[in-house]
């Protein structure tokens, strides 16, 4: 039986904009952690449901969190998970369905008016549900006529281009590939993906430089680092069981420097709910320097310190590799002449001025780093949602080659993915530019010639549905129209679409905001059985650090008619294209795809069998296993990447999007942001005082955030509370999804095309709606 407190949740839709402000937390997790955990899994799915799940998370035989990617460790705790986790697994474990009756009695412009919180309380999708164009509420549909209405769609298109396959990181390895499949056979790169707007300039940096567009790092390598350095990251709330992993290093003696434009509570000190004293309240602080760094100013800080370790060499001192450089990198005596060649009257003032830090600290910071054998970089959102992210990672790599921390135990490059297994869905081939390796093995293995032109990434497929040149949209997953840029925008070119389909678990805007036609496909979540003909199925994920292991749904479905991702692609993709040459009823054994991707994806031989083994098997990794670099040089590259950061006019501010601590991604658990002090209410923008007072923003005042974007288009996010925050200077914090609106939808990232969240221009404006509304 759902509680009190779930139940309102479920009826009522709070306005979302008067929200109780206190001071910022300075310690994450501890008892306050373990308790909203509790109360998460009681009032969404109750002991029956939820203790079942909450003891199977991240097991060895139990399922992966539906949450972030961070890795498990060989040896488990009883309780392994962490708060966020627990959230999104009491809402996927929820006891409510959600059937016919709801959508007979809410029309879709009702619940097109309703916040993505409200639609995310109502329950699991349970059975097909179709809007036929014209048609004012969704109406029940069996499987067999919600499959053929998607099929005669696919049939018919002039071109296979005028679909769109798009794919959350939840998608599983075998659903992913088999997803994959079918979008090639069908004849389309069309494949945009969630990593489009999170690590594609990540992936585009590192393979540039490396040859591998992943993290080289285990958790093993974080105890054996001297220093590391988190930078663009909020662990505490986007990846909480990375501050586990940062306590055990620091206990055996690393040192941690944190850049961040904002103070996080969980990298100031962490309190281990795992352990008596951590729920007592004694924590470990973790961060020993905090760089309090400008909005975009990362690719300067790190090109200040490659300029101090050089200039350190040129005097002689012993801080290069100067063995690693010679044997393993190419391009350093280009790198070294650039970065060196303006006089130091003139680098550092623009220095200061593009990081908000002076002199003294960047001279700290080396200093830490030349006193530190073995180094590691980490970073998220804060560094890959930039115009110059690409560079700005380019320069993280040659911070590490300089020291050769790439390629030996306790060093290396670690980008924190996000969704779990958004890396394993690009492993199995989803991507818009596959390489020819990889379409050579998957026609080989499949007996056709998969296309070779390359296909839409996600701003590139709202582009083109703006222009009418998309037919059927289909989603694995995900939240498209909530998560992408420039939301009336995508919400104008996803209505020019003639049929768009998601496959979901939870309802959520990308179902009210539809083309002229639209289905809802219920799938099986990680935490759902998935049985075919009484037989237990699983299936593998990869996680951050290129581990791939099992997962196994341990519920009960809710209802018969949910289907698992892997079935629903299958006979989809029979009926569209026969089982000629491709035989799709026969995938539908899980086994069978994975003997597949065996043969078409470098890494995954034996995989059935590996895959069995309790804990998976780790992916290869050429850098980091052997210092070997696939490069078109052949080398590990140093680049030059100049020192470029935003310039922003006077009166106005740099924005960056972030999560709430009850969110994760798009999926908002509730409206409190507990480490930031902000409680019951979302749209809230964080501003440091002094500016505040500079620009008459009065702490409690609403105004109207309009962002500034050379197409002379207004965007406005409208009446939001100013809230008085240590933010760096000159630069503001707002939630997405609530102010993706702002972020302009040609404002990408040079080379990876990723959206600019962190790095919108913005003025503000007196509040356009009356207070309370």
């Amino acid at each position: 039986m759902r509680s009190v407190r779930h139940q309102n949740s479920a009826q009522h839709d709070p306005a979302q904009d008067a929200p109780t402000v206190g001071p910022p937390k300075t310690s994450a997790a501890g008892l306050p952690a373990v308790l909203n955990s509790v109360r998460q899994v009681g009032e969404h799915a109750g002991v029956r449901r939820g203790l079942p799940a909450m003891l199977a998370i991240n097991q060895k035989r139990g399922f992966d969190c539906p949450g972030c990617a961070w890795p498990e460790g060989d040896k488990r705790h009883t309780a392994e998970f962490c708060e966020n986790g627990a959230k999104a697994v009491a809402e996927e474990a929820t006891s409510l369905a959600l059937t016919a009756e709801f959508f007979a009695a809410h029309p879709v412009a009702e619940l097109a008016e309703r916040s993505g919180y409200w639609l995310g309380q109502q329950g699991r999708l349970a059975q097909p549900m179709y809007l036929a164009e014209g048609a004012t509420h969704y109406e029940p549909v069996d499987w067999d006529r919600a499959l053929d209405l998607v099929a005669e769609d696919l049939r018919t298109l002039s071109s296979p281009d005028e679909a769109v396959f798009y794919t959350s990181g939840r998608t599983s390895n075998e659903a992913a590939f088999c997803y994959q499949l079918f979008a090639r056979e069908l004849g389309t790169n069309n494949m945009p993906d969630c990593s489009n707007m999170c690590h594609e300039s990540s992936g585009s940096a590192l393979t540039e430089t490396l040859g591998v567009g992943k993290g080289s790092v285990s958790l093993d390598d974080l105890k054996k680092a001297d220093l590391i350095i988190v930078a663009g990251q909020n662990p505490g709330t986007n990846h909480p069981r990375m501050l586990s992993a940062l306590e055990k290093a620091k206990r055996s003696g690393t040192r941690i420097i944190t850049v961040n434009p904002l103070p996080e509570a969980g990298m100031r000190e962490f309190r281990n709910p795992q352990k008596a004293g951590g729920l007592l309240g004694r924590g470990t602080e973790l961060t020993d320097l905090f760089a309090q760094i400008r909005l975009g100013g990362d690719l300067t800080l790190f090109s200040a310190v490659n300029r101090l370790l050089l200039q350190a060499h040129e005097r002689g001192e012993e801080v290069l590799d100067r063995e690693f450089i010679a044997a393993h990198t190419h391009g350093f005596e280009e790198f070294s002449k650039d970065l060196l060649a303006e006089p130091d009257e003139e680098f550092w003032p623009r220095v200061e001025r593009a990081t908000g830090l002076e002199r003294d600290l960047v001279e700290r910071i080396t200093a830490m780093v030349t006193g530190s054998e073995r180094i590691i970089v980490c970073w998220a959102m804060g560094l890959t949602q930039h115009k110059h992210s690409v560079p700005t990672i380019r320069e993280v790599v040659n911070f590490l080659l300089l020291r050769g921390n790439v390629g030996r135990p306790g060093a290396g490059v670690c980008p924190v993915r996000g969704h779990s297994n958004v890396q394993g869905d690009r492993t199995m081939g989803i991507f818009e530019r596959p390489s020819e390796a990889f379409l050579d093995a998957l026609g080989a293995e499949f007996g056709f010639e998969p296309p070779r032109e390359h296909g839409h990434d996600t701003v590139n497929a709202i582009r083109a549905m703006a222009r009418g040149d998309v037919r059927v949209f289909f989603a694995m997953g995900g939240n498209f129209v909530a998560a992408t840029p420039d939301t009336l925008v995508t919400e104008d070119a996803m209505r020019r679409v003639g049929l768009t389909v998601h496959v979901s678990t939870k309802l959520n805007r990308s179902h009210v905001v539809t083309g002229a036609r639209a289905l809802i496909l219920p799938a099986l979540a990680r935490t759902d059985r998935d049985l075919r003909g009484g037989e237990p199925r699983w299936v593998t994920v990869e996680d951050s650090m290129g581990k791939v292991h099992a997962s196994h749904g341990v519920l009960p479905p809710l209802s018969e008619g949910m289907r698992s991702e892997v079935d629903i692609v299958c006979d989809l993709a029979g009926r569209v294209l026969g089982e000629e040459p491709v035989a799709w009823s026969r995938l539908f054994d899980y086994d069978r795809v994975r003997e597949h991707v065996a043969a078409v994806v470098p890494g995954f031989e034996d995989f059935n069998a590996r895959a069995r083994k309790p804990g998976g098997f780790t992916l290869p990794h050429a850098p980091r296993d052997d210092r070997r670099f696939p490069t078109e040089t052949g080398l590990a590259n140093f680049t030059v990447n100049g020192t470029y950061a935003p310039e922003v006019p006077e009166g106005r501010l740099l924005l960056q999007t972030l999560r709430s601590h009850d969110q994760y991604n798009t999926t908002v658990y509730g409206l409190d942001d507990r480490y930031r002090g902000i409680t019951d209410g979302r749209r809230v923008v964080l501003v440091n005082p002094e500016d505040g007072r500079e620009l008459g923003l009065e702490d409690g005042a609403y105004t109207d955030i309009v962002s500034e974007w050379r197409d002379g288009r207004e965007r406005r996010a409208a009446h939001f509370r100013v809230v008085h925050y240590p933010t760096a200077r000159g630069c503001a914090a707002s939630y997405f999804p609530e102010t993706n609106v702002l972020v302009p939808l040609d404002s990408t990232a040079e080379v990876s095309n990723t959206p600019t969240s962190k790095s919108v221009v913005v003025r503000f404006e007196p509040d356009s709606e009356p207070s309370g509304s």
